[in-house]
């Protein structure tokens, strides 16, 4: 048996050899590029900021895009149902075990009851 040999999945192949000499000149490219960029650069001065044409940063509050923006068509488009069902969520455990609780009665009932169609 050889000490290094192509294993054939079905799906492809594996070489390890392969796999380490294409591991090492990606990380020979990637450091490449790295060492070409600027030395100049300086963590914590004005080259860290944005450069927004010359406007000064706004407040990160005042930018931020809440979750609540994302959906907002989402919402409008079922504010009807929201309006009904926002007002049930009591955040009170025992209040959701008895939804809980309702709803599995109501279901025991039709399956039930619906037997006797």
């Amino acid at each position: 048996m050889a000490a290094i040999e192509t294993l054939y999945t079905g799906f492809g192949s594996w070489n390890p050899l392969i796999w380490l000499a294409a591991f090492i000149i990606a990380i020979i490219i990637a450091w490449l590029i790295w060492s070409r960029g600027e030395s100049d650069y300086k963590k914590g001065t004005e080259q860290t900021k944005p450069f927004i044409s010359g406007n000064a940063e706004p407040e990160k509050s005042e930018v931020h895009v809440r979750g609540g923006n994302m959906y907002w068509g989402f919402t409008k488009a079922l504010e009807g149902y929201y309006d009904k069902i926002v007002p049930l969520h009591s955040g009170i455990l025992t209040d959701y075990i008895l939804w809980f609780l309702g709803v599995v009665a109501l279901v025991m009932v039709i399956v039930l009851g619906g037997g006797g169609l």
